[in-house]
């Protein structure tokens, strides 16, 4: 499988900054995981368009959009907050 790429918004940056060091870690080795392999607890996201994928990481949700060679990370959010 042919390596793809990761685009990050300004707003996903920004969520993954305020993270503690040992969750961000966790939740790049799940990025990681879900663009070599596509496993992870992935779902699409109902009533949103374009297409929204959401993948679970402990108590966050990382929300992101799968343009088949690369994803766009759209944000990062504690559960509480993931869907607002």
């Amino acid at each position: 499988m042919e390596k793809r790429s990761v685009a990050w918004t300004d707003q996903a940056r920004t969520d993954l900054r305020v993270i503690d060091q040992a969750t961000a870690l966790r939740i790049l080795h799940a990025i990681a995981r879900y663009l070599v392999s596509g496993e992870g607890d992935v779902k699409r996201l109902r009533g949103v368009e374009p297409p929204e994928l959401r993948l679970r990481v402990g108590d966050f949700r990382v929300r992101f959009h799968d343009l088949g060679e690369s994803i766009e990370i759209l944000a990062i959010k504690h559960r509480r907050e993931a869907y607002r």
